[in-house]
């Protein structure tokens, strides 16, 4: 096996078996409880009723609309729930959404496998990391070309987070994850449509299978993530060197409910009055053009894939946090579709993927959501946004993780009576 194609997978199984850093894992935490409260309000809003119901199994793993399932299916369900509303967390450092993947699968095992709230939280962080470092070996080109790094990335990360649970071998690791590696999958083309939170669901379900089929003894090509004819050379990886590190303490969690690639646009404007402005232009690191920059969403989902009409809602005094915000009704709101034709979106290579300048009738704003809030700040909002969503039961949900109750947890995740 060549430097290149052991250098990735080891380093996987170098995280598989290390533990978790106390400050980081506050910080993963924080990212199952916006899990949750991102999927309870998905499986209420996110209009994939019809679709869970008909996925009707038979297992011990609960799913967001409170029916018991198997594991994988149950990743499935509350993989795709929770990225429903596009309101969870990103890691930019490859851009993807780590949580809604590792999360699903780590408590689908734990759940039905054994391990608790803590042995589940240890497991989707060492997931989260296991993705993000897939996704930076991976590079920015797998992304460009087309690839969701949240469906492929994040499968070897629920590959690991269950490996984990499962208490797989080292030999068994690198089956699962040869296994996942013809598995996983997933396309920016479906942004904008129920398809993009199925590629969350997707991986999650994948990462579950692949732990649990090796277990059970399948085997797969030797490096099948980085080795010949691999998941890396045939989909455009880099194959760049990844040292080991934790980097989920850098998480951005969202507090705009649209893609994360529009929210340091959103905050360079935050407390300004666009109602009367003439010309905006919006200047964003080129990779967010193919991503969020549709010029005329007609559905409150692509809507939340849109510069001019986030910006629009701003200036109408809609609340881009507020999830039901993001309406069909609020897409094809005559007034906003106007204002619209205000707002030029260029690339701009001078910015990083977390920066955005803004040009308001000539006066300039900027942010960087590189500006890392400070933890207590940050447990602040996420716990508000937590509550904005789910009410009180956001505070159960926080003390049966602190708790380190699974059980409640879990039973807190599922509909209410009247809901």
């Amino acid at each position: 096996m060549n430097q290149r194609s052991e250098g990735i997978t080891a380093l996987l199984l170098e995280y598989a078996r290390a533990e978790p850093p106390s400050d980081v894992r506050a910080v993963m935490e924080l990212s199952v409880l916006d899990w949750a409260a991102c999927g309870i309000a998905g499986q209420a809003e996110g209009g994939f009723g019809p679709w869970a119901a008909g996925l009707d199994g038979q297992g011990e793993a609960t799913r967001f609309d409170g029916r018991l399932d198997t594991p994988a299916q149950a990743a499935l369900v509350n993989g795709t729930l929770s990225h429903a509303l596009d309101y969870d967390d990103t890691h930019f450092a490859h851009i993807g959404h780590p949580s809604v993947v590792v999360v699903s699968a780590a408590l689908a095992v734990a759940q039905t496998q054994g391990g608790g709230m803590a042995r589940m939280v240890d497991a989707a962080l060492i997931g989260a990391e296991a993705a993000v470092a897939v996704g930076l070996w991976l590079g920015r080109g797998h992304y460009q070309v087309g690839y969701h790094q949240t469906a492929t990335a994040g499968a070897f990360g629920a590959t690991v987070a269950a490996a984990r649970l499962l208490g797989l071998e080292a030999e068994q690791l690198r089956h699962a994850l040869g296994l996942c590696a013809t598995m996983a999958s997933g396309l920016k083309g479906q942004f904008g449509t129920m398809g993009k939170p199925l590629n969350a669901g997707l991986a999650a379900r994948t990462g579950v299978e692949a732990a649990m089929w090796a277990r059970a003894g399948m085997t797969s090509a030797p490096d099948g993530l980085a080795g010949p004819l691999g998941f890396g050379e045939t989909h455009h990886g880099a194959g760049d060197p990844v040292a080991f590190e934790w980097r989920m303490g850098a998480v951005s969690h969202k507090f705009h409910a649209c893609c994360h690639g529009l929210h340091a646009t959103l905050e360079a404007v935050r407390d300004i009055d666009l109602a009367g402005a003439k010309a905006i232009t919006v200047h964003t690191h080129p990779r967010w053009m193919s991503v969020c920059n549709q010029p005329a969403p007609d559905t409150g989902l692509s809507a939340k894939f849109s510069y001019a009409h986030v910006l629009a809602m701003a200036a109408h005094g809609r609340d881009t946090g507020d999830i039901a915000a993001f309406s069909d009704a609020c897409a094809q709101d005559p007034a906003l579709v106007a204002f619209r034709n205000r707002v030029r979106v260029v690339a701009d290579e001078g910015l990083s993927e977390m920066q955005a300048r803004v040009e308001v009738d000539g006066a300039v704003h900027n942010h960087d959501l590189d500006a890392a809030l400070p933890f207590e700040a940050r447990a602040a909002r996420v716990r508000a946004k937590a509550h904005a969503l789910v009410g009180d039961r956001a505070e159960a949900l926080r003390q049966a993780i602190t708790r380190g109750d699974l059980e409640r947890f879990a039973a807190l995740l599922v509909p209410h009576p009247g809901q």
